[in-house]
């Protein structure tokens, strides 16, 4: 429950520094010096090709000796101690997470494993875990495991824009679909704990309201510059919204049952569902949420609206499981009110029958709002 504790501190953390502009990797030596010379370079093959041949090359021209370790593509405690092994036996002296979030969290856990500092350089603005001291772990089969804390966030986060616009169009629609949880969850657990383990500052829900003043003034059109490659202030904005915006938002501002509800959708054994990104599932999640928050009809609307116009799903058949089971969705509650699970900040009565009933009216609100458009 809430702040058993009485905890009475507020608690705001953050990067030491974040960096962002379609010029950042030709510079990333000048920004990376404080951290060290010799690098462990965290990146699958696909990302290696797109930025990690022109980053190595920067950070060689500028007396860097970058160690390669080739991210194996789950966030998993065996691939952190598999690469914390390399990142030993070469003798480096800080981590670079060059990828999306599920690279970040494995570079920001193999970093605290070998007691180095972290550098995260994001290929796409999909989550907002780049700037958080946690990760999000899950087993070998892609099934969440557990959240990992640190003790210190990033020392810098490095965001080229002109690596992030080429990557597909989805990837910045599922970060809207991340970032809109994070004003709508924060405000509904500002009397419980944070990630730090204290109460949100005034800052941290000013943080969280602005984000969510960017995706709605800026969402889409910044997708639809996404899709042209061109890098403009909406785009701009929006990257930063989905990474440094929501990234502080939801660490100092807290989560609730849309991540939860995410969290319990892994453990659904459906190949559709899988091939759905973090943000895309977090944004049903979201429309869960405002459900249990008893947001009205119109408000409900006004999110669909935004994720709709972006291409995220608002109903379980967009999720890719038309005919998933009653017995399914009350697994997926059970799982989302486990005893660790963050829906538990919400200072109400819940229990698994509520969240059930929760994601049966979410994908109903859902359908009924596609039928009203299909009706215009």
């Amino acid at each position: 429950m809430p702040n058993v504790q009485r905890v009475t501190e507020k608690v705001f953390q953050s990067p030491s520094k974040y960096i962002q502009g379609p010029a950042a990797i030709k510079n990333a030596a000048k920004y990376l010096a404080p951290l060290g010379k010799a690098p462990l370079l965290i990146a699958d093959t696909i990302v290696y090709e797109i930025a990690g041949k022109s980053l190595t090359a920067a950070l060689e021209q500028g007396g860097f000796k970058v160690t390669r370790g080739v991210f194996g593509g789950e966030a998993s405690n065996q691939e952190i101690q598999r690469l914390s092994v390399i990142g030993q036996s070469s003798g480096v002296d800080f981590v670079i997470a060059l990828g999306g979030g599920k690279t970040s969290d494995t570079a920001k856990a193999t970093a605290d494993q070998l007691k180095l500092e972290v550098a995260v350089l994001p290929t796409t603005a999909s989550t907002d875990a780049p700037c958080s001291a946690l990760s999000v772990l899950y087993h070998p089969n892609g099934e969440f495991a557990q959240y990992s804390f640190f003790m210190k966030n990033p020392s810098i986060v490095l965001v080229d824009t002109s690596v992030i616009v080429r990557a597909p169009p989805r990837f910045l629609a599922s970060g809207i679909g991340d970032a809109l949880a994070t004003n709508v969850e924060a405000r509904a657990v500002r009397n419980s704990l944070n990630f730090g383990k204290g109460l949100p500052t005034e800052v941290s829900a000013a943080i969280g309201q602005k984000c969510e003043e960017i995706l709605f003034k800026y969402g889409r059109q910044a997708v639809e510059a996404n899709k042209a490659q061109a890098i403009t202030p909406a785009f701009e904005a929006v990257v930063e919204a989905n990474t440094l915006l929501s990234g502080l938002g939801f660490e100092s501002g807290g989560l609730a049952a849309a991540h939860a509800i995410y969290d319990a959708f892994t453990a659904i054994d459906d190949h559709n569902l899988h091939q759905f990104m973090h943000g895309e599932k977090v944004a049903f999640g979201t429309i869960c949420q405002l459900i249990l928050d008893g947001a009205s009809t119109a408000e409900l609307e006004r999110y669909m609206e935004l994720m709709r116009s972006v291409g995220l799903p608002i109903t379980l058949a967009q999720l890719g499981i038309p005919n998933v089971t009653d017995e399914q969705l009350r697994s997926v509650a059970r799982l989302a009110c486990a005893p660790e699970e963050t829906i538990w900040n919400l200072d109400r009565v819940l229990s698994d029958d509520i969240v059930f009933n929760a994601i049966k009216g979410a994908d109903a609100a859902g359908r009924d709002y596609e039928s009203k458009v299909a009706g215009r």
